[in-house]
């Protein structure tokens, strides 16, 4: 059950362009004790599916700038593949660290931008 919830909640996130992955890793990792790898793979097999559908309701909003779209595709898959080559080279706890301090960078990068928006308004 613990599963369909955070399958689920990923999905929302996912969809509304917001990296459900970065949630679905770390539910795993934290409250499934599922290993960092394995999470990680499985967060790949949850991103095709999902990723086919927001970007199948964005062309159909219009909202998808193909001269943008297209470049990230290309380089988002080389990246993906040295990616893959690297995790799995790393040692398991290095790259649940590397994790840790990449959602710790993304939290304070959003909560600058929170606090320039609503705190110190120019």
């Amino acid at each position: 059950m613990r599963e369909i919830v955070i399958g689920v909640i990923s999905g929302i996130i996912s969809g509304m362009g917001m990296g459900g992955g970065t949630i679905l890793i770390t539910f795993l990792v934290c409250f499934l004790g599922v290993n960092q790898l394995v999470a990680q793979a499985s967060n790949i097999i949850f991103f095709v599916p999902t990723s086919i559908i927001a970007t199948i309701v964005n062309i159909k909003n219009h909202r998808l700038k193909w001269k943008v779209a297209i470049p990230l595709t290309v380089a988002g898959v080389i990246g993906a593949i040295a990616g893959a080559i690297i995790a799995n080279k790393i040692n398991v706890n290095i790259l649940r660290k590397c994790f840790a301090i990449f959602i710790i960078l993304i939290a304070i990068y959003q909560a600058i931008c929170w606090y320039r928006k609503y705190i110190k308004k120019p």
